[in-house]
């Protein structure tokens, strides 16, 4: 096991597979009972779920360079998105997992990506 995914790692993991999981499971049912109602929001719910299922896999596998990519996008989604479902919220009709920052998510979508670029510094060879 490496370093990244040993230790305080596996409960990173272990939140990411659960974010996987929720993410998924929203967008799944969003798209498959109303994508024309706000076939935005859904499609970055589910483009946030596949971001979450990479680096739960990039973490366990100690894939650190792709757990490093998908993390700076991780941060950039919640960023952006959450910045333009705070400026523009007729854009977004329903919610996304990183719209307002998480906030449907007890903002731990904008905590998750911090924690994990700071656990891949910590651990770095």
């Amino acid at each position: 096991m490496s370093s990244i995914s040993s230790g305080p790692g596996r409960a990173l993991i272990a939140v990411y597979g659960l974010f996987s999981l929720a993410a998924g499971a929203r967008a799944a049912v969003q798209i498959a009972t109303k994508f024309g109602e706000a076939p935005l929001a859904y499609s970055l719910s589910a483009f946030a779920a596949a971001v979450y299922i990479l680096l739960t896999a990039a973490l366990w596998r100690g894939a650190r360079r792709l757990a490093l990519a998908a993390l700076l996008v991780e941060l950039a989604g919640v960023l952006i998105i959450g910045t333009a479902s705070v400026l523009d919220p007729a854009a977004f009709p329903d919610e996304t997992v990183w719209s307002v920052y998480g906030k449907g998510y007890l903002f731990i979508p904008l905590v998750l990506p911090l924690v994990g670029l700071y656990w891949l510094r910590r651990q770095r060879h």
